[in-house]
């Protein structure tokens, strides 16, 4: 996680070096430049916002130092050359290196109303956050003939752990357009439930238990014992708080518009996340990770839970923000859900016969409601949602939680229809796209169809699938959520967790590595 960057011009070479420190009391961005050969000039313009973009900082300086404050807020920058002040308190310098020198900027966020951070050692803060990535990055055991793109997905699915906490966002960006110049511009700053849970099911099926165990336990704290008043993201200090709206002062990444804030998202209600944390805390067990007593007193309240609601209508996977409906997906996971309780309840040795032969119960109605009301005679496949006629990728995922076997002519039938109507040149469309392009490939499904192959036995259209999604990926092995194939380039959130998680998941499937699985 340390960025270099080279710059050549004929016989000059300068190197830029960019990282956030690692183990420091205060958060440093550290930007070094070094000049390895010739001379080159460079131009520094910092122009430091606070509020998204509306206030203007207080700038005082001392010496080398420069503090800028705003309300609570505090950013420090120390560095070695002069900065002018120009109009709208912007800085500027302009400095030439020659062959061996070097210059250093800092950046350290802080309160306003405390002490000034300490200054760092550079060279010992860059060995130090080095080490700390590098020695992560070797706990991967797992052998791949995709390792470095592996790595790369599983240290971006770490750097997006927020470390107080335990929590995992989606995305560290916010309002980045889906679509060129359109409104599906969200904030996706938090920590969904459903996307964590994909994220944790990534890094212990990667070997990686501390992630998992810290996760949990934010998300017990979070949950609290009230299932009924659960959200499906929160803030990731645990909070609930995060009204949606939008900031009219800002244009917005290539004139997309509104800039959001916040993320309304978090009101719904979803069955399906009371599933997936189900089937998420029965994998961690699967892979010997010991539940807390908290652990298993939330299984039962969100199976409880499960069996009054799992009927319920709601926004689906997607979350959508239309009239709630009778979703397939929700379905599916509140079956493999109870499959992973039971699952659990078997492990520990519970008594209470007339519990488990309940949800037994439970299970194979949900099953056959499933089976019935979600396929379409007509159209040979299932379909979104009850009655419905719209295939939608989110119906992978019954190959892969088990709620089917992955060659049932069900669903083979399902699998072949979202291939032929919803995917072109190896990338998966979400939903039906009528050819309109716009909307972007979805990158996590096309992994999903690539895993759903490798079940069925299809192993060589499973790799040329996964590898046109190697071939996505930007020059540092990021991935956004969707990909816009008439530009040929990467759109939305960015670098999106799904993306990679979905990565890690389907490297791990074709390289014969044993995938633990929640649900059936």
């Amino acid at each position: 996680m340390i960025l270099e960057t080279t710059f050549i011009d004929g016989a000059n070479v300068t190197r830029l070096v960019d990282f956030l420190t690692i183990g420091s009391a205060h958060p440093v961005l550290v930007r070094q430049i070094t000049a390895l050969a010739g001379r080159m000039t460079f131009r520094c313009e910092l122009a430091l916002r606070f509020d998204y973009g509306l206030v203007r900082p207080l700038v005082s300086r001392h010496d080398a130092t420069i503090i800028m404050d705003a309300g609570s807020d505090r950013v420090t920058i120390r560095c070695p050359v002069p900065l002018r002040a120009s109009s709208h308190d912007v800085l500027t310098s302009e400095f030439d290196l020659a062959a061996g020198q070097c210059v250093t900027f800092t950046h350290s966020y802080n309160e306003s109303y405390g002490p000034l951070p300490p200054t760092i050692d550079i060279e010992q803060a860059q060995r130090t956050t080095r080490a700390f990535w590098e020695e992560w990055a070797t706990r991967f055991r797992c052998k791949t003939p995709w390792q470095s793109a592996v790595v790369r997905s599983l240290l971006i699915l770490k750097a997006l752990v927020y470390q107080p906490t335990g929590a995992m966002i989606a995305a560290p960006t916010t309002s980045l357009p889906e679509t060129p110049g359109g409104v599906m511009n969200w904030d996706y700053r938090f920590c969904w439930l459903r996307d964590a849970t994909f994220t944790i099911s990534a890094l212990v099926n990667a070997g990686y238990h501390d992630e998992a165990i810290r996760w949990r336990d934010w998300m017990l704290r979070t949950i609290t014992v009230e299932p009924d008043k659960m959200r499906i993201l929160y803030r990731i200090d645990g909070s609930r708080q995060m009204y949606e709206h939008v900031l009219p002062w800002l244009r917005g990444y290539e004139d997309a518009s509104p800039v959001r804030i916040g993320n309304d998202a978090a009101a719904q209600r979803q069955v399906d996340v009371v599933g997936e944390l189900l089937t998420c805390l029965d994998l961690m067990e699967q892979a010997g990770i010991e539940p807390s007593q908290q652990a298993i007193a939330a299984q039962h309240s969100l199976v409880l839970h499960l069996e009054r609601t799992w009927s319920d209508k709601g926004q689906g996977l997607w979350e959508s923000r239309g009239k709630p409906q009778h979703y397939t997906y929700p379905r599916v996971m509140a079956w493999a859900g109870i499959q992973s309780f039971l699952r659990m309840a078997v492990r520990r040795g519970e008594t209470d016969a007339s519990q488990l032969d309940r949800l037994r119960a439970l299970a194979a109605r949900i099953h056959k409601e499933v089976s019935e009301r979600s396929w379409n005679i007509a159209r040979g496949h299932f379909v979104d949602r009850y009655g419905g006629s719209q295939l939608d990728a989110s119906l992978l995922q019954m190959a892969l939680v088990g709620f089917l076997e992955p060659n049932d002519p069900r669903t083979s039938a399902t699998i072949d229809a979202i291939e032929r109507e919803l995917s072109e040149d190896g990338l998966v469309w979400r939903r039906p796209h009528g050819g309109d392009l716009e909307q972007g490939a979805f990158v996590a499904c096309s992994c999903w169809l690539a895993d759903c192959r490798a079940q069925q036995g299809r192993r060589e259209d499973a790799v040329a699938l996964f590898e046109r999604v190697l071939s996505l990926r930007n020059d540092v092995g990021l991935l956004s959520e969707t990909y816009h194939s008439g530009l040929g380039r990467l759109m939305g959130n960015f670098p999106q967790a799904l993306s990679h998680l979905a990565l890690v998941d389907t490297a791990l499937r074709l390289s014969g590595s044993v995938l633990l699985r929640g649900g059936g």
